[in-house]
């Protein structure tokens, strides 16, 4: 694909959770290393998000409770169960907006065009459901925050290593 914006974007993606402002509150991170929302910012999640947290919680806890793990006495398993404990207690199920709303928000999938021609899916989910290998960026991350509140035809502009690029974005849908 060689050195184009859209390329240069996604070498810069794990830039997504930097602070933009020196000023602005400074994200809690886990015991595992993940980004946290800022203090006073509700810990957004997709629907199913918070049902794969679910149903993963209820197979490591297993019907009676107690911690299950592939290697009986790992402490991975438990120190997993923490963790989508955490998740579960702060966040907040965001459903998609109303049919008709044509504006992007929370838990979109979005379809963009770059100037070349290359096309990128950014799917804006919560926090703690990010995943840069699928193109799952956060809400508070700078490529949500350029597209949310857009429509479909607009064009927006991203700053990306060595400029900015001009974004058009061509689809926008709400998975379940």
């Amino acid at each position: 694909m060689g050195d184009t914006p859209a390329t240069r974007f996604r070498d810069a993606m794990s830039k997504a959770f930097t602070r933009e402002d020196d000023d602005a509150p400074e994200a809690e991170s886990n015991r595992w290393g993940r980004p946290r929302v800022p203090p006073g910012i509700r810990n957004l999640v997709t629907p199913d998000g918070m049902r794969s947290w679910q149903q993963e919680l209820e197979r490591l806890t297993g019907a009676v409770g107690s911690v299950a793990s592939e290697t009986p006495g790992d402490p991975r398993g438990l120190d997993r169960v923490r963790e989508l404990q955490a998740y579960l207690r702060s966040a907040v199920p965001t459903p998609p907006p109303p049919a008709g709303d044509d504006r992007i928000r929370f838990g979109a999938v979005v379809s963009t065009r770059d100037p070349d021609g290359n096309e990128v899916r950014y799917r804006i989910v919560g926090v703690d459901e990010v995943d840069l290998d699928r193109d799952w960026v956060s809400w508070l991350s700078p490529v949500a925050k350029t597209l949310l509140q857009k429509r479909v035809g607009d064009r927006v502009r991203l700053r990306v290593p060595g400029g900015e690029t001009l974004l058009t974005i061509v689809g926008v849908e709400y998975p379940c």
